[in-house]
């Protein structure tokens, strides 16, 4: 039995979540979700909580019940609160800054990086070499952040580059240490 798929999802105040065999619509006040599952788990609703268990004893049974569960609770998590990245630049003239909606990075090349704003993100830049990304989406949050990231990954010698916050970047000493 899988720990996680067996916990319930609260549902918070403000958040409305449809069933539809399969499908889950999950709406709030950050904006809304749907997204349609495998035929190998059942979802339920018992007034604020939702509940999804196995059909049968099957092996992928067992592993859908948790990634549902997960992606579930990531749904009405995003849609009440919300999700955030926020990534750090590293490195002497490296800078980031919004141009409309659209990232403006400057990251040692000839040329500025531009980095378009997908439906559903935003970026913030406190300053010009934090940038905060924000969306409803778990995943969505995530794959962006990793995509401005690999415009510049951060490199193990000068540790310069784009990096997660808290992120420890495992350093080399160089040709020196020789």
């Amino acid at each position: 039995m899988s720990r996680i798929g067996k916990k319930p999802v609260q549902i918070p105040a403000g958040v409305t979540v449809t069933l539809d065999g399969t499908t889950v619509s999950v709406k709030g006040s950050k904006g809304e979700l749907a997204r349609t599952f495998s035929d190998l788990v059942s979802i339920t609703q018992e007034g604020d909580v939702l509940n999804v268990a196995r059909v049968d004893e099957s092996k992928e049974s067992n592993a859908q019940q948790g990634l549902v569960r997960t992606l579930v609770h990531n749904m009405v998590v995003g849609v009440s609160e919300g999700f955030e990245k926020k990534l750090e630049l590293t490195g002497v003239g490296y800078r980031a800054a919004l141009k409309g909606k659209d990232l403006d990075l400057s990251l040692g090349y000839s040329h500025p990086v531009i980095f378009a704003c997908p439906e559903n993100i935003s970026f913030e830049v406190p300053d010009n070499t934090h940038i905060t990304v924000k969306g409803i989406s778990k995943e969505q949050v995530g794959q962006v952040a990793a995509e401005i990231r690999e415009k510049r990954p951060p490199e193990p010698y000068k540790g310069k580059g784009i990096h997660y916050e808290g992120e420890h970047i495992r350093r080399k000493l160089g040709k020196a240490a020789k």
